[in-house]
């Protein structure tokens, strides 16, 4: 086990298994600029940690992911400005890290909360859980990349409509819609063990594939097609390039599972 200290986020690694977790339950882990920048050191952190393989992105206490910014503090012009340069900064790195994500939420994902949902590369929820973009109530717009992410993971009519109205969704709503992969029971043991499951399955895979899928998928979604399709063939390149890859097709051809190493 392998553990950091930082004020806001839990930074706990087991088997693999990165547990991401914000830690300020008694405010519903309003997202303050202090909190984005623990996020921004933990992913950093992670990235370079060759002990993490999966990361799952989670929290304490059973009513919000993250409620968005602290309300109270966001007449304060310069304190907003603030909040989303360093809430800009954590998302892209969160999306851009070189290592699965796994978003699991029990409870409230607004704001802020539901924009850090979407930086994730999977998001598994319970059935309680609701999502939304609600700052228009507040005659603000999203701020943290929700513009950007929500239209490229459920089109932008639909994207629209939440952003526009401030409509807040169910999980189930969210499964349908494509915003979250699984909804679980209502619970945190089961949506922890439901990203668990997926982050297992994922680690049995070579792990400068799974790098190279998500620089893929990242790149091409964000340029044209004959773009996305050059991206594609370097990434296949560099995976075809491995030692992974000579001991993936080995073990196929031999009936035995593979011994990935990352290299």
């Amino acid at each position: 086990m392998i553990l950091m200290e930082f004020e806001n986020v839990l930074y706990e690694v087991r088997d693999g298994i990165l547990y991401l977790t914000l830690n300020r339950p008694e405010a519903r882990n309003a997202l303050s600029p202090e909190m984005w920048r623990d996020i921004t050191a933990a992913v950093q952190a992670a990235r370079v940690d060759d002990s993490v393989r999966v990361v799952i992105v989670g929290h304490t206490g059973d009513k919000a992911l993250a409620s968005g910014a602290d309300i109270r503090e966001l007449h304060e012009r310069y304190y907003m400005l603030q909040m989303l340069g360093t809430a800009t900064e954590a998302l892209q790195a969160l999306e851009n890290l070189n290592k699965p994500t796994i978003c699991a939420i029990n409870g409230f994902a607004l704001g802020g909360g539901c924009e850090l949902a979407m930086a994730c590369d999977i998001r598994v929820a319970t059935s309680r859980s609701k999502f939304g973009q609600p700052e228009v109530n507040l005659s603000l717009i999203p701020g943290a990349g929700g513009t950007q992410r929500l239209p490229r993971l459920v089109g932008p009519g639909i994207a629209k409509e939440m952003i526009f109205t401030g409509k807040i969704i169910t999980a189930d709503e969210a499964r349908e819609i494509g915003l979250v992969n699984h909804v679980t029971e209502d619970t945190h043991k089961a949506v922890l063990a439901e990203a668990e499951k997926i982050a297992r399955k994922i680690m049995e895979k070579g792990p400068v594939a799974i790098q190279m899928a998500k620089l893929a998928i990242n790149m091409g979604c964000n340029v044209d097609m004959n773009t996305g399709l050059m991206i594609e063939r370097l990434s296949q390149t560099i995976a075809l390039s491995t030692e992974d890859r000579k001991e993936g097709t080995l073990a196929f051809l031999e009936k035995r599972p593979a011994q990935f190493k990352g290299r």
